[in-house]
């Protein structure tokens, strides 16, 4: 399964990050970025080898409003969230191998505390 996009999956997204064992990795991108265009399908492909997890496409730019906590300085920018805590948020090279080795054992990265959580916020949304 591709990964999932806020514009469009809203409700889709809440219900599998309503389990709690699902990792969640999400890409904080921008429509007009082109690497993040180019990314985008390198995430989709690792969203398809990773079930287990849930894997989320978000335009901050469409979602500000929800996003101002989340400090987004350069694209892409992964966060990636298990039950326990946020396990990393930053920007990353646009090499899919990058987030691939960090999910390879997420409790050897550590916790991110001082980001606000994604999770709750993505379980909130309601469809337009």
């Amino acid at each position: 399964m591709p990964a999932l996009n806020l514009d469009t999956d809203a409700v889709a997204i809440a219900d599998r990050l309503s389990h709690a064992e699902m990792p969640l990795v999400a890409c904080l991108c921008a429509q007009w970025c082109g690497t993040c265009r180019d990314y985008q399908t390198a995430f989709d492909q690792l969203a398809d080898t990773h079930p287990e997890c849930c894997f989320v496409w978000i335009d901050i730019e469409a979602h500000a409003d929800q996003l101002d906590d989340f400090d987004v300085e350069n694209f892409p920018t992964i966060l990636i969230e298990d039950a326990l805590t946020r396990r990393f948020f930053g920007t990353v090279l646009p090499h899919v191998h990058i987030v691939e080795r960090m999910l390879v054992d997420l409790t050897a990265l550590q916790d991110s505390s001082s980001t606000p959580r994604l999770r709750a916020l993505l379980c909130a949304v309601t469809p337009a």
